[in-house]
């Protein structure tokens, strides 16, 4: 896998933004494959409403965003309306992300949220457009990749380091059981608690360190009167699924 831009393909492009959706869609058309099947994706030849990308095998769909210099914490994306009309929807592609240094047109991090990670929460809803504005109170949204757990930002290319392909497809695979929860309730439930353990930060860990996160999780699901059993249910699921493994004596492991 390149991690550097053609620039050739660039040359005619007077518009900064321009140069880099030509350079970022061809550079993912060239070099990314499906992380579902591992055959390469292709690019939809006339723009889609919904996505940029798809797989001629397996027909997953991707949308893509790049973004110069850093990831920040969250991504600016299109209408927040149509973003909550899309996670509703069975057409919600995959977000491909990527990070790219402005001066060399170098890829410095290239990853992809699964569609089955995108729920309301991770959504922020920023303020209406000006009334001198051309579309005058119009609202769009960001896309809050602190909300998403660790294992829901399955990387390609990470500091400019490649992955190996039998990862990334091992990493699809592990989360592939979320497609299963329909509802944005129960989800969110599930990736609550797979972000408490990921800020945990360690491997093995402790029911008591999960029912830490008790005054969070009350503040995110204030409905809820029995926070620790809902806790252990979705560690049970989630050991259930293969994500976790139960040591015995209220300690976890992560697969």
């Amino acid at each position: 896998m390149k991690i550097v831009f053609n620039k050739e393909l660039a040359k005619d492009y007077k518009s900064a933004s321009q140069k880099i959706r030509v350079l970022s869609e061809n550079w993912v058309d060239e070099e990314i494959f499906c992380p579902n099947c591992g055959i390469n994706i292709d690019s939809y030849e006339n723009n889609k409403p919904v996505a940029d990308f798809y797989c001629p095998n397996c027909k997953e769909e991707y949308e893509l965003k790049s973004k110069k210099d850093s990831i920040g914490k969250k991504v600016l994306d299109g209408a927040y309306k149509t973003m909550i009309e899309r996670l509703q929807s069975a057409n919600n592609p995959n977000f491909f992300l990527l990070n790219y240094d402005v001066s060399s047109y170098e890829v410095l991090n290239f990853f992809i949220i699964p569609k089955h990670f995108f729920v309301p929460e991770i959504i922020e809803k920023r303020k209406p457009l000006s009334l001198n504005a051309r579309r005058a109170g119009w609202i769009g949204c960001n896309i809050l990749l602190q909300s998403i757990p660790q294992s829901g930002k399955i990387f390609y290319v990470r500091n400019k380091k490649i992955e190996p392909k039998a990862k990334i497809l091992k990493n699809w695979q592990k989360t592939l059981f979320l497609r299963e929860s329909k509802k944005a309730k129960l989800k969110g439930w599930i990736l609550d608690v797979m972000n408490c353990i990921d800020k945990l930060g360690k491997n093995e860990f402790k029911l008591n360190e999960i029912y830490a996160f008790e005054k969070y999780l009350k503040i995110k699901h204030p409905e809820n009167k029995h926070i620790e059993d809902k806790i252990r249910q979705q560690l049970q699921f989630l050991r259930d699924k293969g994500y976790l493994k139960f040591l015995g004596d209220g300690k976890y492991k992560l697969v």
